[in-house]
Formats: C-alpha cells, sequence, structure tokens
C-alpha cells in the first residue's frame, strides 16, 4: 500500500495566489517603468574605457536637467551600450566593488544585492544594451534590449547602485560629467 503526503489544499492555494500576486506586481512595477521612459530625454553621454579599450557607452535619461543633489527624488534611466562581452554575474560582481569603493551599504546588503543583480543581468554581447530605471522611493527596473528583465524592489539598492555613475565620489569623474552636462568646473 502506497501512501502520499499531500500539503493541504489551504497552502497550496495560498502559496500559488501568493506567488500569483508577487508576478502581477513585478510586472506591473516593470511595465509602469518602461511607461514613464516616454517622459525621459537624453541629458548627457559618455564612454568608459579602460586601458583604451572601450567597455560600454553610457546615456542619461530624465524629464529635466538632473541636479545632482536631487538625483534620488527624480526617476530616471541610465543606459549602457556594451562594446564587449560580459559575463552577468561578473557585471553584477563589479557593481558591488564600485558601491563597496563608495562606502554605500552594510556587507549583508552587498550579498544580497549581488545575490539579486546575479539573479537579473544576463551575459552580454557586444552592441547589447542594458537600461537601469530608477524608481523614487521604491528601487529599480532593468531591461535588457528594451525587454524587462527584473526589478530590486528597494530604494537603498537603486541609491546605491546608480551612485556607481553618478556620486560625486564615482570613480570614473569624467563620465559623471558627461552623463550630467556638466562642464570639468562644475563639481556638485
Amino acid at each position: 500500500m502506497t501512501v502520499r503526503n499531500k500539503p493541504p489544499k489551504k497552502t497550496s492555494r495560498r502559496m500559488i495566489v501568493g506567488l500569483a500576486m508577487a508576478l502581477i506586481t513585478a510586472i506591473a512595477s516593470l511595465e509602469a517603468a518602461k511607461a514613464n521612459l516616454d517622459d525621459l530625454h537624453l541629458q548627457g553621454m559618455g564612454t568608459l574605457r579602460w586601458m583604451g579599450l572601450k567597455i560600454y557607452e553610457a546615456r542619461l535619461f530624465a524629464s529635466t536637467r538632473p541636479n545632482p543633489n536631487q538625483l534620488t527624488q527624480l526617476p530616471f534611466a541610465l543606459e549602457l551600450t556594451y562594446a564587449r562581452d560580459f559575463n552577468g554575474s561578473s557585471i553584477a560582481d563589479r557593481s558591488i566593488d564600485e558601491i563597496k569603493k563608495l562606502g554605500i551599504g552594510s556587507a549583508e546588503q552587498h550579498q544580497a544585492w549581488r545575490s539579486r543583480m546575479q539573479a537579473i543581468f544576463p551575459n552580454v554581447r557586444s552592441g547589447d544594451r542594458i537600461r537601469g530605471i530608477h524608481r523614487p522611493g521604491s528601487g529599480a527596473s532593468f531591461m535588457l534590449n528594451d525587454k524587462p528583465i527584473g526589478s530590486i524592489d528597494d530604494a537603498e539598492f537603486a541609491r546605491a547602485f546608480f551612485a556607481i555613475w553618478l556620486d560625486p565620489k564615482t570613480s570614473e569623474p569624467s563620465l559623471r560629467r558627461e552623463l550630467l552636462g556638466l562642464n570639468a568646473s562644475q563639481r556638485p
């Protein structure tokens, strides 16, 4: 005689409803972020090079010229068009390295953020575009070549992630100035 262990029906239904609600929320969040892109206009662009090699071209989109001191309060999008192939996991690792250099977040946050980015960021090929969309007060959504790939609903993560390019202490100050449309004498 075979005995089957079945989970209670209420637990199964609750779990399915919970997963469905989480999926609906994630899709709605990504669709809202995608719709908001229509209101954004190119504000600045620049190229990241390492040892003379082009790594990516970055473009910042916002509804108005962003005030560097108020970026976390505004919706904006930062798009990277890769000039080389990269592993998604390496992109996540490099992002965490840069966030650590800026002194943002705790070790626990870094680990959680790394895991979330590794789950979202795909391997990229030359010509691929990843667009990060800052959703003020709620987090960041990501797209690959105009298709949603995921979101991280954590406002502190979003602040830390976009600080890689936009914080005054960035490791690439000239790229920051180009993205924000600042000249070399402006340093806010």
